[in-house]
């Protein structure tokens, strides 16, 4: 006999049970005032990079911003995030492939989120399974780096079509591995008419002028 049903029926009830804590999550944040924004995208991708550098340029501009990071295994990417010297929590997730709302809940425990400006979450590295989890976010970033080739978003349109804004990380290394930027934002595109797009490099700041304006959109001082 086919087990097939019932594994449909749990995943059923998995996801409607993240659903209903994820807009717990959303309402929570939302009368707390702080603008959440979680990072999605393949492994090596730049994501712990380029977090990194968004939390210490928000440092240095006034901001009080905070960071959840999900990794299958160690804290190496929480104690890289924490030399921003912004307040960061680990969740290791052994052997699942994506964050759950539910472990978004936990993590916050004991942070006056009110006194936060943005909280960033940094899911796993992974460009399937966190499509369909929402953790209570307001806006969802894809990454794809120069490095990964252009056809990514034709190779994973679900996780595009989740997101809210792609983001085009190692741009500095684009003409070295003869990256085709319009190729990519033609792919984008197709997978997601309309959606915005970012070109930024973590190491040499290159784009985030324009990333620090985006958020200081979303928390003006």
């Amino acid at each position: 006999m086919s087990t097939q049903p019932r594994i449909v029926e749990v995943r059923r009830n998995i996801l409607k049970h993240n659903d209903q804590v994820a807009a717990e999550l959303r309402e929570r944040f939302q009368k707390a005032g702080v603008f959440v924004a979680s990072l999605v995208s393949s492994p090596g991708s730049g994501k712990t990079a380029f977090l990194e550098k968004t939390l210490t340029l928000l440092k240095e501009k006034g901001y009080r911003p905070a960071a959840v990071v999900g990794d299958l295994a160690t804290a190496n990417d929480a104690e890289r995030l924490a030399r921003s010297q912004a307040p960061v929590k680990q969740i290791t997730t052994g052997t699942l492939c994506h964050l759950e709302a539910a472990m978004i809940q936990t993590a916050i425990e004991g942070w006056d989120i009110s006194e936060l400006d943005f909280l960033f979450i940094e899911n796993v590295g992974n460009l399937v399974c966190p499509s369909s989890y929402d953790l209570g976010e307001n806006i969802r970033l894809v990454l794809l780096s120069v490095t990964e080739g252009e056809d990514k978003p034709l190779k994973y349109p679900t996780i595009f079509n989740s997101a809210d804004l792609a983001v085009i990380t190692k741009i500095d290394l684009a003409d070295a591995v003869e990256f085709d930027r319009d190729a990519a934002r033609s792919n984008i595109q197709s997978v997601r008419p309309g959606m915005p797009m970012l070109e930024l490099s973590s190491k040499t700041s290159q784009g985030m002028d324009a990333w620090m304006a985006f958020l200081a959109s979303k928390r003006p001082r």
